[in-house]
């Protein structure tokens, strides 16, 4: 089976559990296993806010928009979100972030919870692209099939 769709969403809060809620239920709807779906959806939460919080200044030419796709194909989901703002302003730092910093532990979790990670600059344009996929595991009996 493969499944893939793209939103185009605003930088507001408001935006992060919108594309949370659409990935959880249509991975739900597919048949993936909830423990996968949930860590799939934490890590694209803190890319969207990643891209809320950081994905630019709109006077300085950044859109006021960021792009969720995300693909389900065979047994692999891949999640790319990217914005348009100033790009990564220095490489990232491999160490994780202290437990109890209130910053920083955004790619952390990303990195833990998927299987292959990327973050890179927009080919061709401003903007950060953050990608990332997973290896699927399914329910005994998925909804998609019993529909």
């Amino acid at each position: 089976m493969s499944i893939w769709w793209s939103l185009h969403l605003r930088r507001e809060a408001a935006s992060v559990p919108l594309a949370r809620r659409l990935l959880i239920g249509t991975m739900e709807t597919a048949g993936v296993d909830p423990e996968i779906s949930y860590d799939l959806s934490v890590a694209l939460s803190e890319a969207c806010a990643n891209a809320v919080e950081h994905g630019g200044d709109a006077g300085r030419g950044a859109s006021e928009a960021y792009r969720v796709t995300a693909y389900l194909d065979g047994e692999k989901c891949r999640i790319e979100v990217a914005d348009s703002g100033p790009g990564l302003a220095r490489p990232l730092d491999p160490r994780p972030a202290c437990p109890d910093a209130e910053h920083g532990r955004g790619l952390c979790l990303i990195r833990e919870l998927a299987d292959h990670v990327h973050i890179g600059a927009r080919p061709g344009r401003g903007g950060t692209v953050v990608s990332f996929d997973k290896i699927l595991k399914w329910k005994k009996d998925p909804s998609l099939l019993t529909a």
